[in-house]
């Protein structure tokens, strides 16, 4: 069985890696957009979502690391894959068209380094914003706790530069899925044609949904008015 190293090496190696680092990454998106629809639910559900996570102590940190090493490991991977596609191919076609066929070539497959890389630059300061970013302190069942829920309304609701920017980014990500979804399950060994059609429409249907989820939230709070919005309550 070969070594993490000889797998980083390899290129097969290298798709199976990306394809099991997406996979993940794609699980932890759903997860975390549960969290940011809490924000929609009863007033102290987005703060309990927080409390849940910081109740974890230092498991938080060693979930943040982890999770940030995997994100990296995915990003790298998928761009040295690219360069060496651009090695190997270094003179661009004139016109690209859809193959419609196993490739899969279109806009998301063509532009995957692209809106990875920014996707990259965007956790860093997601996490600056709201993960490190100072909050007020609430009350809930006794223990206090970050007031999350106030910096994400405060965030959108008066900036519109990080909300309309945060949901440009959240379309690149439904782009990035579009393709990536479905790349990841062919790196793991997904031969059948029709298995192959059908986690396509269902990978494109997830990014466009996981996409607007993440996106709506922004610009709901931002044209809506924060708490006037009428489905954020915030007593």
């Amino acid at each position: 069985m070969p070594s993490f190293t000889e797998a980083l090496q390899s290129q097969v190696g290298r798709k199976i890696l990306t394809g099991l680092t997406g996979i993940f990454l794609v699980l932890f998106i759903i997860f975390h957009l549960g969290g940011n629809l809490a924000i929609l639910g009863e007033p102290d559900a987005m703060n309990r979502y927080s409390m849940f996570l910081h109740d974890m102590g230092p498991l938080l940190w060693i979930a943040r690391i982890g999770l940030l090493a995997v994100f990296v490991i995915h990003a790298w991977l998928g761009i040295s894959i690219w360069l060496r596609k651009r090695k190997a191919r270094p003179n661009n076609y004139a016109v690209y068209s859809s193959k419609g066929g196993p490739s899969k070539q279109g806009l998301s497959s063509r532009s995957m380094a692209f809106t990875g890389v920014v996707l990259l630059i965007f956790v860093i300061f997601h996490i600056n914003t709201f993960a490190l970013g100072e909050t007020q302190t609430v009350m809930i069942d006794g223990q206090e706790t970050h007031d999350i829920k106030s910096l994400v309304i405060d965030t959108f609701e008066n900036s519109a530069l990080y909300a309309f920017g945060y949901a440009f980014v959240m379309l690149l990500l439904g782009t990035h899925l579009g393709h990536g979804i479905w790349s990841a399950f062919t790196s793991l060994t997904l031969s059948s044609k029709k298995a192959s059609a059908v986690v396509y429409t269902i990978g494109v249907l997830l990014a466009i949904v996981l996409a607007v989820g993440f996106l709506f939230i922004p610009l709901y709070i931002y044209f809506g008015g924060g708490c006037d919005a009428a489905l954020i309550n915030c007593n």
